[in-house]
């Protein structure tokens, strides 16, 4: 069968100046098909349509946009010319007529407004699909914990690190770059943290996200959006003499030191994980609390009482550190021994109870607060609860059996 271009134009429809020509051909199958040449877009296609009277329309349709076309091209200015010439030549190397270039750019102007918003559009789909490398949870968090050992971050905050990001990869098996914020929101809302523990955690997954993304395995942090929630502090809880007499009863060889730190000294626990007996002067009767191991980041000395030194008496000679267990182990031991004991374990209730009977005592809210490394209104405010000079003085007269072969402070001191 002849080809399209060797047929002779069936009709002709014209519209003023322009013609269109129809052309009619058989199909494969036996049908009549006729055919529009459209030479709109600068390069000749052939329309199809089943019925003569369709091509017709078609082809006048075709002759009013050609007519209508030719009229604004004549009436074009130089300068429209030339931003006309100047648009094709843009658009040749993409192949893009440039009606089709004008109806894109329009529909896009539709829903963005302005070019500028477009252009900040496009740039966001592109880092979007910028190459990352596929890397599940787990590895990325053994890889972040292995370069802070590398770069020397301290034991206790690799420890802090490792505790909580184990814990959330333990749960989470998807590549980094694959969790959402409504993933991370959910596992959050599952753990049943304080309020403390929630910021914390929040902290920590912000920090795994953002080392995912300097190293390619994730375009965004979705921890960023998590919802924020107030620290409340609530109220403040101690323990009675009675307790701390029963926890000290129940605790094993090796956490005694941790225990009677914070009961008799106010340490908070970070602190005492990382106090080493060379910080512990029992000639002295004080404790150094150095900057590497304080939380407000400030030397400070702390008195020990006689309770404390009693406690201590037995560990006398020393070295190294006071904990030398793991962090998690730090706060299973605490659990254990309230469990024993048959006593709740109250969050920071040693501390708080170390400073409500300490300043009972004292009477010197100041002195306190340089103690226990506070300021006095945060003493006020987070740390103490009233209670009588006699509970006080029955407190901080805690100290082990005689029965229990401990050496009297003198004797050890001249030792």
């Amino acid at each position: 069968m002849n080809s399209t271009k060797s047929c002779k134009a069936f009709a002709q429809v014209r519209f003023a100046r322009e013609s269109v020509s129809i052309y009619r051909r058989k199909t494969p199958s036996g049908h009549e098909n006729f055919m529009v040449a459209n030479y709109s877009s600068g390069k000749r296609r052939f329309d199809s349509y089943q019925t003569e009277a369709d091509a017709r329309a078609a082809a006048l349709k075709l002759a009013k946009q050609i007519s209508k076309s030719q009229v604004v091209a004549a009436s074009l200015t130089n300068v429209q010319a030339a931003e006309y010439v100047a648009a094709i030549e843009m658009l040749a190397p993409f192949g893009i007529p440039l009606p089709a270039a004008i109806a894109g750019l329009t529909e896009a102007l539709k829903k963005a407004g302005n070019l500028s918003t477009i252009s900040e559009a496009v740039a966001f789909y592109l880092s979007r699909r910028k190459q990352i490398i596929p890397k599940p949870i787990p590895e990325v968090v053994t890889e972040l914990l292995a370069i802070k050992d590398a770069r020397g971050a301290s034991k206790i905050y690799q420890q802090d690190l490792r505790s909580r990001l184990t814990r959330f990869a333990k749960d989470c098996k998807k590549n980094v770059n694959s969790v959402t914020t409504a993933d991370l929101q959910a596992w959050l809302d599952a753990q049943g943290f304080s309020t403390q523990g929630y910021s914390d955690f929040r902290n920590r997954l912000f920090q795994l996200f953002q080392f995912a993304i300097t190293r390619g395995y994730a375009t965004e942090n979705p921890a960023e959006s998590l919802e924020r929630i107030k620290v409340k502090h609530g109220e403040i809880k101690i323990y009675t003499p009675t307790e701390i007499a029963e926890l000290l009863a129940h605790c094993p060889v090796d956490f005694l030191p941790c225990l009677a730190l914070g009961a008799f000294a106010g340490l908070r626990s970070a602190e005492v994980e990382r106090l080493e007996w060379g910080d512990i002067d029992l000639v002295a009767r004080q404790i150094t609390v150095g900057l590497n191991k304080s939380k407000t980041a400030s030397r400070r000395l702390v008195p020990i009482c006689d309770a404390l030194a009693a406690w201590l008496v037995p560990y006398k000679g020393r070295t190294g550190l006071v904990w030398t267990g793991r962090h998690d182990l730090f706060y299973d031991r605490q659990q254990e021994i309230a469990a024993a004991a048959g006593i709740k374990w109250k969050s920071n209730a040693l501390r708080h109870s170390y400073i409500s009977y300490r300043v009972s005592l004292t009477q010197n809210v100041n002195q306190v607060a340089l103690e226990a490394g506070n300021s006095p209104g945060v003493i006020f405010k987070s740390y103490r609860e009233l209670v009588k000079p006699e509970a006080a003085k029955t407190w901080f007269a805690v100290k082990p059996d005689a029965s229990t072969n401990i050496l009297t402070l003198s004797e050890a001191v001249e030792a």
